[in-house]
């Protein structure tokens, strides 16, 4: 490993924080905590923390002493000032005197010796930072360095490798850590640095820049004695001769298995499905004892609470036997949630049986052959599951190289994951509605489409925007968060690959919207056959085309779903001179009763949405004049035609939508969203 130090980078970023008014001290430490976070073999996702000590003025302009350290959650590699909160420093160093502390009044007085009330809860181990006589303090939770302490000759190791540094055993993080590393601290004040078993590296300096690169070469120290074991622990792997199943066909099968049952019937909690693949993923998923390896439990303490305590090994799933392989994924999931409640039992047993049960489902699948599979209640989750994951094989590899990988023992991952910090963290997360669901959205570059894809992101769920305009949709895509695939949905095959890119991106899908369309006009004595033919190839085939696969995949997962039509009011009330338009349209919506009556019993819920005289790319300025002249009115006058005198947009339309995609008992059902037209009402 190499430092990443860069003066030019260090004195524009510096200096651009100091002019904006932000300490110097707390701007340098900015730059060097994003230079560790910046590289996932030290800190992922919220891991590792780092401080500085420094002179603050407080609001009645006093000079304060105060310890500035990375607040609970940061991610460093994307740190701001605001994600180092000031504390009082002689307070907090005052604090490890106390006896004992627990968790929650140890926060809580934390908080009170912040400078800024408001200001995010600093580490749990800030009280060390705090300690520590040093103007700067880092700390990762390295790779290499786990590597080496996670086997059962690893203090010796690190005690060889490193003699000149601090070895603390393993305490789990908190008061007692803080009092524990006191007391090594002040047997060997002139160490540069402290290692503590199973859990990561401490290095330290009143200089940033010598405090960074001790990290760097500690680090480097480390991945060279990796180097010395064996590089390929697992074998390599060998791809079998008989073709595989594809991650499309397999990622909704994992993720059907994973669901949860909601509080109604009919409702389910589901979880995004993160893929990855490599050669080093691959030997790991391959390896004769893989069972027995993602069962040894987390390479870090916090790694639990992001990929629970093991995983589930699976073997290939044989393109020609995937039904076979879908019950090993059942058995396989139900044995994991058998074996986890009973974890759970006997250990809030010992802890006195006051904690509440997180969900039981695992969060990594390996898959011989094909990969890992990371699940969380958001894309953003799922991949840092698999960040997780995938730095826990690395972790693995260096121990397996060098002896056996062995992680904390039950108890102590028991204590992380079910930790009351955690646990207070739990339950301030309110998912929105259709959080945890994936829907895809045709058209979705359009006016409407993209009003009914923002409504649904809105609402927490994963939006794809399927349309023909690739950079109009990848940048909405973009903004929203989203996924763009760009389709001819007249083009079946090419439906079929869109639905399978949403699969491989996401595990599945739960909501269709099938929007996509173009008004076709003229008299039908006048239009040509090729004309009329394509606008049933879009306004009819291709949503079926669509549907069709997404039924496919809604029925893998077995959690049901909902699809929803827009069909427009051509359907039920044609207008002069729109038949290639509204004929299709009258056709779709037959199609809609006729796949809610097929698919009631996959719990797939089918509708369509009515709306007429919505401003989009569908319906420009010159269309709506020109239907104004068809009906002798104003455009204004066009527009506002309804009982309601009302204009209708394209977001009253996307909250029909969004109606209808929780509407659990409403299937068949076309809502009219026009303002009132009584000739366009059902009868």
């Amino acid at each position: 490993m190499q430092s990443k130090w860069s003066q030019a980078e260090f004195d524009a970023v510096v200096g651009a924080y100091e002019q904006a008014g932000v300490n110097r001290d707390v701007a340098i430490r900015t730059y060097t905590t994003r230079l560790l976070g910046s590289v996932p073999q030290l800190v992922l996702h919220g891991g590792g923390n780092t401080s500085v000590k420094t002179t603050l003025i407080d609001h009645d302009g006093t000079p304060v002493e105060a310890l500035c350290v990375k607040g609970s959650g940061w991610d460093m590699g994307k740190i701001e000032p605001a994600g180092l909160p000031a504390l009082r420093l002689a307070p907090l160093k005052a604090m490890v005197e106390y006896e004992t502390l627990s968790d929650d009044d140890m926060v809580m007085l934390q908080r009170r010796l912040l400078l800024d009330p408001a200001a995010p809860n600093p580490s749990v181990e800030a009280i060390l930072h705090a300690i520590l006589p040093f103007k700067h303090v880092d700390h990762t939770h390295a790779n290499a360095i786990v590597a080496l302490t996670n086997q059962p000759n690893g203090e010796a190791i690190i005690r060889e490798l490193f003699p000149e540094m601090i070895v603390v055993p393993y305490v789990m993080p908190g008061f007692d850590l803080s009092k524990a590393c006191l007391d090594a601290f002040s047997r060997r004040p002139d160490a540069p640095g402290m290692i503590l078993l199973k859990h990561g590296i401490f290095t330290w300096s009143d200089d940033p820049r010598e405090a960074y690169e001790n990290m760097i070469a500690a680090i480097d120290r480390a991945e060279k004695r990796i180097a010395e074991g064996e590089a390929s622990p697992f074998g390599r792997f060998v791809a079998k001769a008989e073709p595989l199943a594809s991650v499309a066909a397999i990622a909704p099968i994992l993720r059907g298995a994973l669901a949860l049952p909601g509080q109604e019937e009919g409702r389910f909690r589901r979880f995004i499905i993160e893929h990855r693949v490599n050669d080093r993923i691959l030997d790991f998923c391959g390896a004769p004892n893989v069972a027995d390896l993602v069962r040894r439990g987390n390479a870090t303490p916090e790694h639990v609470i992001h990929i629970k305590r093991f995983g589930i090994a699976l073997p290939a799933p044989l393109e020609q036997d995937l039904a076979a392989w879908s019950e090993k994924v059942a058995d396989a999931v139900a044995s994991y949630v058998s074996d986890y409640k009973a974890y759970f039992e006997r250990n809030n047993l010992r802890c006195g049986g006051e904690k509440t049960m997180l969900d039981p489902m695992p969060r990594v699948f390996y898959i011989e052959g094909v990969g890992l599979f990371a699940a969380g209640p958001t894309q953003k989750a799922a991949r840092i599951c698999a960040d997780v994951a995938e730095a826990t094989i690395e972790v693995i590899r260096g121990a397996e190289g060098i002896d056996t990988f062995e992680a904390l023992s039950e108890e102590d991952l028991f204590d992380i994951e079910y930790w009351s910090l955690e646990q207070v963290k739990l339950t301030k997360q309110i998912e929105k509605p259709l959080t945890r669901q994936v829907a895809v959205v045709t058209g979705g570059a359009g006016g409407l489409g993209l009003a009914v894809a923002e409504v649904l992101r809105a609402q927490g769920a994963e939006v794809v925007l399927v349309d023909v305009d690739v950079k109009r949709a990848e940048d909405e895509a973009r903004r929203l968060g989203g996924l763009a695939v760009s389709c001819d949905l007249t083009d079946e095959k090419a439906a079929a690959s869109a639905i399978a890119k949403v699969a491989e991106t996401y595990g599945g899908i739960d909501i269709l919207v099938s929007n996509a369309g173009a008004a076709f006009q003229g008299a039908l004595l006048d239009v040509e056959d090729n004309m009329f033919k394509a606008a049933f190839e879009l306004n009819f085939w291709s949503h079926h085309y669509i549907a069709r696969e997404a039924v496919k995949v809604m029925r893998k997962q077995k959690t049901g779903g909902s699809i929803i039509f827009n069909v427009s009011k051509q359907a039920v009330n044609p207008g002069a001179d729109f038949g290639p338009y509204g004929t299709p349209k009258a056709a779709l919506m037959a199609l809609m009763r006729q796949y809610a009556l097929e698919h009631a019993a996959d719990g797939i819920t089918v509708n369509a949405v009515n709306p007429d005289r919505i401003r989009t790319r569908l319906m420009t300025d010159a269309m709506v004049e020109e239907r104004a002249r068809a009906r002798g009115v104003t455009p204004e006058a066009y527009m506002r035609g309804n009982l309601l005198r009302r204009e209708v947009t394209a977001v009253d339309v996307a909250n029909a939508v969004l109606h209808l995609t929780t509407a659990r008992a409403s299937t068949g059902a076309v809502i009219t969203v026009d303002g009132g037209n009584v000739s366009a009402m059902m009868r």
